[in-house]
Formats: C-alpha cells, sequence, structure tokens
C-alpha cells in the first residue's frame, strides 16, 4: 500500500482522534498546522499563550499547555494518537539545555500516561561521534529522552531550514541584504544541506501513515550540500546583489554573535548558539528518509525562490491588516518593518459613498495626474529616463476606467477590486521594489481612504534610497492623499484641478 493510501486509510480510521501539536505558535509549528488543517485532521494545539494564536481552522482546538508544566501537558494529551513534539528553549532566560530536557521529560512521561501511540519530533543534523555544539546536542538528548518513554518515536533531523522567516534564512537575508563586503569568520565554509520549509513540513506531515512499529530515525536535507557562505551568494544572485567575502581566523562564536546582532534581528545569545551548531557540518549521512518517503527534497537555488515567492504570496494577503499598525502617530521614521520590506500607511476620513470616494483613486494617472507635487513627479520620471526607464511617457490607455494589468505611467495595477482597492506596482529604476495601494472602506458618515506605500529594499543601497528620500515620500503621498479625498467630495472639479503631467520628454 502506498503512503498516499496509507495516509488516506489512517485519517478515515482516525478522524474523530484528535492529533497533539505542540509549538503551534513557533515557525515550523505554524506551517504544519496549516498544512495539517488543509488535510483535514482534528488538531489541539498545545501552547503556553492561547491569546497570541492567529485564527484556525473549524477542527482546530487551542488548549493552554507548557512542557515545562506537566500537569498541564498530561491534561492537552488525553485522547490523543499522535503528538508532534516541536519545542525548543533556545531564547529561554534559564540554561535552554536543562529546559530542554526537563521539557522532553515531561512530555514524554505525559505521552506514556496517556496512552499516546506515536511521537514525532524534529531535532538536528550532526554526527554524534563529534563535537557537537550545545544546540545540536541538546536537539539528540531530546530525542533520546523522549524514545526513553517506551512510546514510538519518529525523528526527523534536519539542516538549516530555509524558509521567510525561518532563524537561519533571516540571518543569511540581512547579511546579504545589508553587507557588500563581509569580514567572515571560518564557519561560513563548513558544509551543510539546507531543506526547503515546504519539504520538512511533507516529511513531517507522510510521517502520520508511516508503517512502523519501532523507533526510526530519519536524516532529511536538501538536493545538496553547500555552505553558509553559498546560500548567502546564492540569495544575493536572486536578489540581483553583488556581495564579497574575506575571511578571517580571529572571529570567534562570541565575537560573531555580537557582530551578527549589529547586522541581524537575532538576539546575542542566539545568534551564538546558532553559530556554535554551524561550525559543525550538518550533512546526510544515511539516505534512509529517501528510501522510505515518496518525497524528492528541492536544491537552494529552488529552495530560496520558494521562499522569496511564498513570501510575497503571504504579504499581500496580509498586510494590509498590519499595516494599520503604521498609521501615524505610530509609525516610526521610514515606516513599520515587516520582514525585507517598509511600510507607510496613512488614512482620510471623507463624507461620501466609497464608489465615490474611489472615483478619483480610479482616474489617477495619464492627463488627470498624480494630484500633488507635479515638479517632483516630473524630477522623479525625468531620472527614470536618464536611468534608461520610460518616464511617464506611457501614460494611460482609458482614461475613467482600469483594468488588472493596465498601465498608468511609470506604474502596473497589480490588484484591483472595483470601487475598492487599487494596488500600483512600480515599473521605474529602483534598487528594490515598490507598491502603493489604496483602499477604500464604507463608514457610518462616508468612507475611509487608506494609502499604504511598501518598499522592498534591495541590499544597503535600498535602503539608503528609501531612507534619504522618505521626506519627500511623505510630503508627497500626504499631499496627494488630501487632493484625492478632495476630489472625492467635489467630484466636478477633480479633473481641472488636478490636471497634470504632460511631461515634453
Amino acid at each position: 500500500m502506498s503512503i498516499q493510501r496509507k495516509m488516506e486509510k489512517a485519517f478515515s480510521d482516525n478522524s474523530e482522534t484528535p492529533i497533539l501539536l505542540t509549538g503551534a505558535n513557533g515557525y515550523v509549528g505554524g506551517h504544519l498546522l496549516k498544512a495539517l488543517e488543509a488535510e483535514g485532521h482534528r488538531i489541539r494545539c498545545a501552547v503556553r499563550r492561547p491569546e497570541a494564536m492567529p485564527a484556525t481552522a473549524a477542527g482546530t482546538t487551542i488548549v493552554r499547555a507548557d512542557v515545562l508544566d506537566r500537569e498541564s501537558i498530561g491534561a492537552a494529551m488525553r485522547g490523543v494518537d499522535t503528538a508532534y513534539y516541536l519545542v525548543h528553549s533556545m531564547s529561554s532566560e534559564r540554561s535552554f539545555e536543562s529546559a530542554d530536557r526537563e521539557g522532553a521529560r515531561n512530555f514524554a512521561a505525559a505521552a506514556r500516561a496517556a496512552g499516546v501511540r506515536r511521537i514525532i519530533y524534529l531535532g538536528g543534523l550532526g554526527n554524534r561521534n563529534a563535537a557537537l555544539s550545545p544546540h545540536l546536542r541538546s536537539r539528540h538528548e531530546v530525542g533520546e529522552l523522549l524514545r526513553a518513554s517506551g512510546i514510538q518515536v519518529i525523528e526527523f533531523r534536519t539542516s538549516a531550514i530555509v524558509g521567510a522567516g525561518s532563524l537561519s534564512f533571516e540571518m543569511v537575508r540581512a547579511l546579504a541584504e545589508r553587507l557588500p563586503i563581509m569580514i567572515t569568520p571560518r564557519w561560513v565554509t563548513i558544509e551543510a544541506q539546507p531543506i526547503a520549509i515546504e519539504d520538512v513540513i511533507r516529511y513531517l506531515v507522510t510521517a502520520l501513515a508511516l508503517d512502523a512499529a519501532n523507533n526510526r530515525v530519519f536524516e532529511i536535507g536538501g538536493a545538496e550540500r553547500v555552505s553558509y557562505g553559498g546560500i548567502i551568494r546564492e540569495y544575493a544572485r536572486q536578489r540581483g546583489l553583488r556581495r564579497a567575502m574575506i575571511r578571517v581566523p580571529v572571529l570567534t562564536p562570541r565575537l560573531s554573535s555580537w557582530w551578527l546582532r549589529l547586522v541581524t534581528p537575532l538576539q546575542a545569545r542566539v545568534g551564538r548558539e546558532l553559530i556554535e551548531g554551524v561550525r559543525h557540518a550538518t550533512v546526510v549521512s544515511d539516505d534512509l528518509a529517501l528510501r522510505t518517503f515518496p518525497i524528492r527534497p528541492a536544491g537552494i537555488r529552488k529552495a530560496i525562490a520558494d521562499a522569496l515567492r511564498a513570501e510575497d504570496l503571504e504579504f499581500s494577503s496580509t498586510r494590509w491588516s498590519v499595516a494599520r499598525l503604521a498609521t501615524p502617530p505610530h509609525s516610526p521614521w521610514g515606516g513599520v518593518r515587516i520582514g525585507n520590506r517598509l511600510i507607510v500607511s496613512q488614512m482620510i476620513d471623507v463624507k461620501a459613498a466609497p464608489a465615490t470616494a474611489f472615483g478619483p483613486i480610479r482616474r489617477i494617472g495619464g492627463s488627470v495626474g498624480w494630484y500633488y507635487g507635479r515638479r517632483l513627479w516630473e524630477l522623479r520620471a525625468l531620472a527614470d529616463r536618464l536611468l534608461g526607464g520610460s518616464g511617464m511617457r506611457r501614460g494611460r490607455s482609458n482614461e475613467e476606467t482600469i483594468e488588472l494589468g493596465d498601465q498608468i505611467d511609470f506604474w502596473r495595477v497589480s490588484a484591483l477590486e472595483p470601487d475598492r482597492k487599487l494596488t500600483l506596482t512600480a515599473e521605474i529604476k529602483l534598487p528594490g521594489r515598490a507598491w502603493l495601494d489604496f483602499e477604500v472602506e464604507p463608514t457610518g458618515t462616508g468612507s475611509t481612504i487608506r494609502q499604504t506605500a511598501i518598499f522592498d529594499p534591495a541590499g544597503l543601497f535600498g535602503l539608503l534610497y528609501w531612507y534619504l528620500s522618505f521626506p519627500v515620500h511623505q510630503l508627497v503621498f500626504a499631499g496627494m492623499l488630501r487632493k484625492i479625498a478632495a476630489a472625492s467630495i467635489r467630484p466636478e472639479r477633480s479633473l481641472p484641478a488636478f490636471s497634470v503631467l504632460k511631461a515634453p520628454y
């Protein structure tokens, strides 16, 4: 019987039995939760802070539990057949090794008492015969403590996980984006076998139907071996960045961790433990996973491309609610940072119906223009022409209607909901990517117009461009929003009052 058939049978046999998922509000756990929900499983998420959990599917329940509290995790185990253990304590204020040890023992004892049949655990790669870092040594110890319970344990050991938001990927991203020249220690040359988050999730989900009665340890990795330096170079290549690396032997893990703290979002302690781990090769030495599962992991090039593409999709579906945090007076200088993107959002209330308020937005560009700062728009168009772009010469094909994919001067319509939303993607020469979004929402007395500027800077030059031009952007976009609001309540004046920008170049 194929793995797929076994998964279908396992689901039909255990459709009323919940799966316990720990670490559901973590990086891997969050992805796994979505995958299990998509398969239709009943899931019980054991988390320390249920209030921090996002919305879940109908078959998912959230319970408050902590692996360091045996009573709470025991209560969460009742009636469970399979439990996922995706907990680590690297950011704990106490010794993470002792916290991991205590958590694993509590979880194993609770699982045994509750009659759990199988534990699926995600650990870390590393040759156990070598001198492992404290982090990797702790990961291996957790697996051993879980197996000591007598319950079947399916353990997956991974190298670096590649996905937007993962610890390793965010470290690579920050280094590649912010440092044109890198002074690197020896650890950037150590081999790893990075694996895409999507492939990790496939393994974890497929393990539910694994036909095995004994413990199993599966080493999983991507299709190729590559160093952290190689990951940085491939990320930079896909982002169109040129990066030079100069290796020096004097950067100890402690010094490297403080250096990382200056240029990345990592906490010093987490950075130090991460570096200690990558000082040792983390590559697959046993192909049991490839012989057991019908999964063929991607290579590093595809893994990074998929991570960047997935980030775009996720951002486009979630950014609007998050962008509300960027409205004045909460917006700091340069806007709010979400991932690699910088966001500035502002809104204005108007006494007009949504369709009326959206009218000036629908007519933006072309002969109508951009409502404010005509000379500044002309200068930006001229700069684009000098850099080889098209400037404002493309105009728009229809002055009153717009369609998805339409060209509007040096912008393209990338999202459109009639009388509600318009998203424009910039097509000028920029050290990064830029979007300008307008949303109109009804209120009790009229409508709210929200304008959001988003910039995805490419490297250090992109950051410099954003912060140096931020005052001008704020002036122009704020003025534009005011003029759009004025045009929405005086529609008969909108065209003659703000007709601009028929550039001679």
